[in-house]
């Protein structure tokens, strides 16, 4: 059949434009900006997480109310933030990020300290918060705001201009100290930089520097971050001081099993052998009461939220959106793979909570508040790419 036949066919026979016959009624998560799927499976880990809290806590109902109580504040922050337009976000990026520095600023003068180290604010009678948290959105969404006004795949001076965005709030969280969190704000901002099309020569060129200033990086690194490197290398040189927290953990979930002791019924956690086990050493409860099977369980869940999360992301249509969409996914990726790796012995300890399973408020919070931008993108790819 020649192309003028097929031409004439669809002059006989004319398809009715999409817009003028009755337009498809939205469904109700369509109208308020949220993925049903992905939303199913955060309130799904959520739950899994309370009823793990419950027995890393020893029992104790009030934290799981507290931690209820976060949740639900994270998931009205989420729905609200889905609202608005991924222009909002790109409009109010830099003064997120310029309001993110004077509080880690403020911090370094009036911060709470807490376990050897400052990193809080405290409003007194109202709030107690982590101002770093904040900066894992803040400093993403800059780059990204950076690079949506330049040229891509971005060229060295707009990099260099990147690393130098990345470098103030990641040197100010690092003195507080808080090794962990300035790298998965680090992680979460090379990333974009990484989605914008970054070159393999520049990407050799940043590696090779990277390796290079791992001297520097050692001899700057505070005594006890130092430990935690040799630690992860002989947990045995140690076992009753800088090893201990490891060779429980380990312990723990390796008691457990194919299918764990049980749940309330871990040892290891219950007589208080694990220490942080209702914070960074959860999923060592996790893994000795539900065993191999409920690790499974739970890495599956998060698998389906970064595929979902993922999808979402490349679905939008613009530089920006595809950018922060993809920056949140993979930085919620990098969480779990840093805590997981860190409490089985294939990490150093570096504190970083597992997502949305942990003891916490404010990084809860950031982590549902950074879902609500990524279902915002997905919702308003169209009119944004207009």
């Amino acid at each position: 059949m020649s192309w003028l036949t097929l031409t004439r066919g669809l002059r006989r026979y004319p398809v009715r434009p999409p817009d003028s016959g009755m337009a498809r009624r939205k469904s109700l998560w369509e109208r308020i900006h949220l993925d049903p799927w992905l939303v199913g499976l955060l309130l799904l880990l959520m739950a899994s997480g309370l009823a793990v809290l419950y027995s890393a806590s020893g029992q104790r109902i009030e934290a799981v109310y507290a931690q209820s109580l976060r949740f639900g504040v994270g998931l009205v922050g989420m729905v609200i933030i889905a609202q608005f337009s991924p222009r909002t976000f790109l409009r109010w990026a830099p003064v997120a990020y310029g309001a993110g520095l004077l509080m880690l600023l403020a911090v370094e003068f009036f911060g709470d300290m807490g376990m050897g180290a400052k990193r809080w604010l405290v409003i007194p009678g109202v709030v107690r918060f982590q101002p770093s948290e904040m900066m894992k959105l803040a400093v993403p969404l800059m780059v990204a705001a950076y690079l949506n006004r330049c040229e891509l795949p971005p060229k060295l001076r707009d990099i260099l201009v990147c690393a130098v965005l990345i470098g103030l709030p990641v040197s100010l969280i690092a003195s507080q100290p808080d090794l962990g969190t300035s790298l998965l704000v680090a992680s979460a901002a090379v990333i974009v930089v990484l989605l914008a099309g970054l070159s393999w020569r520049l990407i050799g060129l940043a590696a090779v520097l990277a390796a290079s200033a791992l001297p520097l990086l050692w001899m700057n690194l505070h005594n006890y971050q130092r430990q935690r490197v040799l630690t992860f290398l002989s947990p045995d040189s140690d076992p009753l001081g800088s090893g201990w927290n490891i060779i429980q953990s380990t312990t723990a979930i390796g008691s457990g099993g194919l299918w764990g002791k049980g749940w309330l019924e871990g040892t290891q956690s219950q007589l208080e052998f694990l220490p942080e086990r209702h914070t960074d050493f959860i999923s060592a409860v996790l893994g000795e009461e539900f065993g191999l099977m409920g690790m499974l369980t739970v890495l599956l869940l998060y698998f389906m939220i970064v595929c979902r999360g993922l999808w979402l992301a490349s679905a939008s249509q613009d530089a920006f959106g595809r950018l922060v969409a993809g920056s949140i996914i993979l930085t919620f990726f990098i969480y779990v793979f840093v805590n997981v790796g860190m409490v089985s012995g294939i990490l150093p300890v570096v504190g970083v909570p597992l997502p949305l399973i942990s003891f916490g408020g404010t990084s809860s919070v950031t982590l549902l508040a950074g879902f609500g931008i990524l279902m915002s993108i997905h919702a308003h790819r169209r009119l944004l790419s207009r």
